[in-house]
């Protein structure tokens, strides 16, 4: 339990800090830090992580009941790590994925409520005439931007292009963080062998 709680709620506090911080400070578009390849440039998204959308209110709607059902059923999986006993590393894994989730949704459910937009002026916290948009309709907060660009005699018509062109936040890094874990260490945390894959492996006492 300890090992999920600190993972959710670290990196939950990371993300929003991060988010609430850009959108007080900033104006959509604007590079609030360049540090080379590392960047900090404030944009907003209506969809899914690294930037990618589904369009229209019915997509905003969709993916926003997606989310809240990927987060319920990642909780429940999280608990049946917890009372199985399951590899401390699985469940941290699992725990940042849940954590991402979460943290993307938080902002698209209250961040329209609670701030004005971001176009003109830097958003205002609990606007007199409301926020820009209802809940669940709020778009994703975005600032991460590692900009670096393929060499000139690179093959495939890739030279002098950007290797990684999305703008990304906290959240996103956490999903894909847990689901390359996963990826890389399956066999110590979902067994090895031939015959022997569980889907919880057990702790040696």
């Amino acid at each position: 339990m300890r090992t999920a709680l600190i993972t959710i709620f670290g990196a939950l506090l990371i993300d929003q800090w991060l988010k609430l911080w850009i959108k007080s400070h900033a104006l959509i578009g604007e590079l609030v830090y360049n540090a080379g390849i590392f960047n900090l440039h404030f944009i907003e998204n209506e969809g899914m992580a690294f930037g990618w959308t589904l369009g229209g209110v019915w997509g905003k709607i969709l993916l926003s009941s997606f989310r809240v059902v990927a987060i319920i059923a990642i909780g429940f999986v999280i608990r049946n790590l917890i009372e199985n006993k399951a590899h401390k590393g699985l469940i941290f894994s699992v725990s940042l994925v849940f954590a991402g989730a979460l943290g993307n949704l938080l902002d698209s459910a209250f961040y329209g409520l609670m701030f004005s937009d971001s176009y003109h002026h830097v958003a205002e916290f609990m606007p007199r005439d409301g926020g820009y948009a209802g809940f669940l309709m709020g778009n994703v907060v975005d600032m991460i931007h590692i900009e670096f660009y393929w060499p000139d005699w690179a093959p495939f018509g890739l030279g002098g292009s950007e290797v990684f062109p999305p703008i990304f936040n906290v959240a996103d890094v956490a999903v894909s963080t847990g689901v390359i874990t996963m990826l890389v260490f399956n066999r110590k945390f979902f067994g090895a062998g031939k015959g022997d894959f569980t889907v919880f492996k057990r702790q040696k006492a």
